[in-house]
C-alpha cells in the first residue's frame, strides 16, 4: 500500500487541511463493494448517486449529510428466524458508505425505486463567489454620481 505524506503541503498552503484530510480518509478507506453504487453527472453541476439496496425500504434507510460528509446507512431489521434457506444469495446485512462532498454541494432530493436509492446532488455557488467582469476606467475618466465619464 502506497501512503502519501502531506507535510509539505502544510507546510505552504493555508486553508487547504480540509483537502488533505479527505485525501488521508480515501486513502485509509475500505474498498468495500456493498452495497454497489453509480455516481453520475447528469448536468452542469448536478449529480447523482444510485445506491443497489433491493430487499431495504425506506425505513431501513437513512441519509445524513454532515460538514460536507453525506453518509447512507442501511439497518435491516432481524430475520425472521423459522426461515430455512437452501441458498442465500440475497445480502442481509447492514451497510454504511459515505461521500465527501465539494463546497456549495447540498443534496436536492432522495428516491427509492425498483430497489436502487437514488440521491441527488446540485453544486449551489453563492454569486459573491462567481466571476464577474470588473470595468477598467481609463487615467483620465472621473466617477460622477456612481456613473464614469471622460473628462
Amino acid at each position: 500500500m502506497t501512503t502519501f505524506d502531506f507535510t509539505p503541503l502544510f507546510r505552504t498552503a493555508i486553508g487547504f487541511d480540509r483537502l488533505a484530510n479527505a485525501f488521508e480518509l480515501a486513502n485509509r478507506a475500505e474498498a468495500g463493494g456493498y452495497p454497489p453504487y453509480n455516481i453520475e453527472l447528469t448536468g452542469e453541476d448536478k449529480y447523482r448517486i444510485s445506491l443497489a439496496v433491493a430487499g431495504f425500504g425506506a425505513d431501513e434507510l437513512d441519509i445524513e449529510v454532515k460538514e460536507n460528509l453525506l453518509t447512507v446507512t442501511g439497518r435491516k431489521g432481524d430475520d425472521v428466524a423459522d426461515r430455512k434457506y437452501l441458498h442465500r444469495g440475497i445480502a442481509h446485512r447492514g451497510f454504511q458508505r459515505s461521500y465527501q462532498l465539494a463546497d456549495y454541494v447540498r443534496v436536492s432530493g432522495a428516491e427509492l425505486k425498483d430497489g436502487l436509492l437514488h440521491v441527488d446532488l446540485a453544486r449551489e455557488v453563492p454569486d459573491a463567489m462567481k466571476p464577474r467582469r470588473i470595468e477598467i476606467r481609463g487615467a483620465d475618466d472621473k466617477l460622477i454620481e456612481g456613473k464614469v465619464e471622460a473628462a
